[in-house]
């Protein structure tokens, strides 16, 4: 049976940890780490006084513009971002909501309502705001919704065709003592970033990868790193080689390291027939013998800027000692994104040993806390979102092409579609102005929609870009259950303070809006939110039960505080079935076999996704003519500060910033060739846009690399325009906005060039944290 918590222990969670509630007299005064936690987030306890911030949505706002205009005035959207708003009572910002859904969906049908809502929301499983977003337009008709991820969107198209969905990898990973226990060489392309590792969607309650890491160097394991980042990975020293390898050139490195393996004979014969296909035809490739081009260590080398001595003996290594090929998530953020998960893949299966302890490969130990750990897949409390009647839909990244060019027509998964016209925007959940590329274009793309309709906490970019703004509370205010994938703890979240203002939960405003549109029944089956905790909570224990876990009553759940998750009875070994079985236990691949050649995506006939792993010149790489101009790789990584944009407003981040902007981390070297010294404002430029940072020296860096984390509210002068400044250092102000292949169309964010120059002068002040305008109704 599940263990309750201690008596008296009353916890919260969040996408960084859990958290004990600290009270003096009742009255809650903070947040601690939980002490069953060896290695607290920071982060964490600066949601205390960042959700008491002035910056919180006190009451429902209306863009005055908007309200001014008819929903057939081309103008209408003209001045989102610039215009002031109005604060109204939630009675007229629901009639509103209400009246535009309705006229919209009555006028041009529920194919032109998209259902926005991406990042992680709460860690909480009912008042997760994509779930109750979605659930709410399903019960008025359904609505135009995106597929993938940001973080996944290649390999979450390629995976399933060759190996397995991105959810097998993410639950049954090798847990960090299976590790510890077996790995002896971990060859890393991209790291296993401790910051990263931080999170968990649901909740993060035992960090486990510093500590993992850590075990295995003591048990002998090697550390090799492939990354222009030397901090990607840390490791006690002389546990780790690291190799500066250029940006974007990981797949031919694979590609190298499986020739090499091949052509000295040490392949696994035996595994490669009985547990894949499409060797032969993939080993066609790796030794030229259909292009005339051997991809072998010499040919690598110049690609990669790494030596072909070095690659040549460590292929030797990774056949001789059981051998873990990790893969960060990073990699496949950017052009032919598929490439390095395929070829990471092929290059395991080269050496035969997936499904062994300890080795093969992972997708990945890093970016996020659920891999490596230790306690049991039991799913959790889960909001059903219903029947979506719209079979419209968008990869994710695609965003703003579907705004830009509705009728348009777009390849996906083998598959030509064509993009919604969308006329009402609905967004609850997640900032489209911090993760989206290339920003200034998303912004003259979001002018079109008749209405865009927000749920916010805060007076971010994403919510002076809408029409009306309903405030929306935090995680510290609401009841919910906090669970995540393989976490220590299922928490009773039991709300901790009053929410500000006027704050409303994401249930109570799309309840309200039911209720006018008629579809009250639908959404609420009759239920509040402590009637769906229960309902939610049942249907977990009786899954629980199933896998022989027994979950105590929902009151005496609720009484305790939550239960802690027991551990595995056995050690997790990724694809230990598949491998001991591999026709009873066949892959959900067409063949069953890990597919080293894939019929099915060669028959898709894309040009950029070929039917194997492959090496592709990026569009832009410090390999390109256009360095000359933009002699520098941008990479946009996760901040230790915040979980992207959230809590970018708190004493914690506000604490890493440089001159009030967010770090651009380069090369002493670098700077010295610019003028630059450590702590100046930087302009970062491209033919995209220009936004400042404040200049941090790395010697950890491989020269021409620059790194600009992800999360800074954007700030431009005047959004849309690609010469306007952002003036607070958002790295997707220069990314590019373009589908890492025809097969998937996800992010391809990391294959970015610029030019980085002293600002010269006053630099503008940074307004991101400024309330907007306020006039009158």
């Amino acid at each position: 049976m599940a263990r309750a918590l201690p008596v008296g222990l009353e916890l919260t969670s969040s996408h960084w940890g859990a958290w004990e509630v600290r009270r003096e007299a009742g009255q809650p005064t903070g947040l601690a780490p939980w002490r069953g936690d060896p290695d607290p987030n920071p982060i964490g306890p600066a949601m205390w006084a960042a959700y008491r911030s002035p910056l919180r949505i006190q009451r429902p706002a209306v863009r005055a513009g908007w309200l001014e205009r008819a929903p057939d005035d081309p103008r209408r959207g003209e001045g989102r971002g610039r215009e002031p708003f109005v604060e109204v009572s939630w009675e007229r910002a629901a009639t509103l909501v209400a009246g535009e859904l309705r006229r919209v969906i009555d006028t041009h049908g529920n194919a032109s309502v998209f259902g926005g809502s991406y990042g992680w929301s709460s860690a909480g499983r009912f008042h997760h705001a994509q779930s109750q977003v979605h659930r709410f337009l399903n019960a008025l008709g359904g609505y135009v919704r995106h597929v993938d991820s940001y973080s996944l969107g290649a390999g979450r198209a390629l995976l399933p065709h060759v190996v397995c969905p991105v959810e097998y990898l993410l639950a049954n990973a090798h847990d960090w003592g299976t590790v510890a226990a077996h790995t002896r060489l971990f060859v890393s392309f991209g790291g296993a970033p401790e910051k990263n590792a931080r999170v968990g969607a649901g909740g993060a309650s035992e960090h486990g990868l510093r500590a993992g890491l850590a075990a295995a160097a003591r048990a002998g394991c090697r550390f090799v790193n492939f990354s222009p980042v030397r901090a990607d990975i840390e490791v006690p020293d002389g546990a780790l080689e690291w190799i500066p390898i250029r940006p974007g050139t990981d797949t031919a490195v694979m590609l190298a390291l499986a020739c090499e393996t091949v052509r000295a004979g040490r392949h696994d014969t035996a595994f490669l027939a009985s547990h894949c296909v499409g060797f032969e035809r993939w080993a066609d490739y790796l030794l030229g013998r259909d292009d005339g081009v051997v991809k072998d260590a010499e040919w690598a080398a110049p690609i990669a800027g790494v030596p072909a001595a070095r690659l040549r003996a460590l292929a030797a290594e990774m056949a001789a000692t059981r051998t873990l090929v990790n893969v960060a998530w990073a990699l496949q953020r950017a052009d032919h994104g598929e490439q390095p998960f395929w070829a990471a893949i092929g290059l395991a299966s080269v050496l035969g040993q997936v499904g062994l302890p300890g080795g093969g490969f992972s997708l990945a130990h890093g970016p996020a806390n659920t891999m490596g750990s230790r306690h049991r897949l039991l799913p959790g409390p889960l909001l059903p979102q219903g029947t979506n009647a719209v079979e419209a839909f968008i990869p994710v990244a695609r965003v703003t092409d579907m705004l830009m060019s509705p009728g348009g027509a777009f390849d996906y998964n083998g598959v030509s579609r064509r993009y919604p016209d969308i006329r009402l925007v609905y967004w609850a959940g997640g900032n489209p102005f911090h993760h989206h590329q290339d920003l200034h274009r998303l912004a003259r793309a979001w002018r079109r929609p008749e209405t865009v309709v927000v749920h916010e906490q805060v007076w971010n970019a994403h919510a002076k870009m809408a029409d009306i703004v309903l405030p929306a509370t935090s995680t510290l205010e609401r009841d919910d259950i906090g669970h995540g994938t393989r976490d220590a703890l299922m928490i009773a979240m039991r709300r901790v303070v009053e929410p500000p203002g006027e704050a409303r939960d994401d249930y109570a405003i799309f309840a309200d809006l039911a209720q006018r549109l008629g579809a009250a029944d639908a959404y609420t089956e009759g239920r509040d939110v402590r009637g769906w905790l229960a309902h939610l909570y049942g249907e977990a224990a009786v899954r629980w039960a199933k896998a022989g876990v027994e979950l105590p009553e929902f009151e005496t759940f609720w009484a305790a505080g939550g239960v802690q998750v027991p551990d595995n009875p056995e050690p997790v070994v990724g694809f230990a079935a598949f491998r001991a079985d591999p026709v009873a236990n066949a892959l959900a691949t067409p063949s069953g076999r890990i597919e080293l050649y894939s019929e099915r995506i060669a028959a898709f006939g894309c040009a950029d996704c070929p039917g194997h792993p492959a090496w592709f010149e990026p569009a832009e790489w410090l390999g390109s003519t256009l360095a000359a101009r933009h002699p520098l790789h941008l990479l946009s990584d996760q901040p230790h500060t915040k979980l992207h944009s959230q809590l970018d407003h708190s004493a914690y981040s506000l604490a890493n910033k440089v001159a009030g902007r967010e770090p651009l981390r380069l090369h002493p070297l670098d700077a010295a060739e610019r003028g630059i010294a450590e702590g100046d404002v930087v302009r970062v430029f491209n033919d995209r846009g220009v936004c400042l940072a404040g200049a941090r020296f790395d010697e950890g860096l491989r020269r021409g690399v620059v790194v600009l984390a992800t999360g800074a509210w954007w700030d431009p002068e005047s959004p849309g325009d690609p010469s306007s400044i952002d003036r607070h250092g958002n790295p997707n102000t220069l990314t590019r906005d373009v589908g890492a292949s025809s097969l998937s169309q996800g992010c391809a964010a990391q294959t970015c060039l610029v030019e980085v120059a002293r600002f010269e002068g006053e630099a503008p002040e940074v307004r991101a944290f400024e309330l907007p305008r306020f006039v009158r109704g």
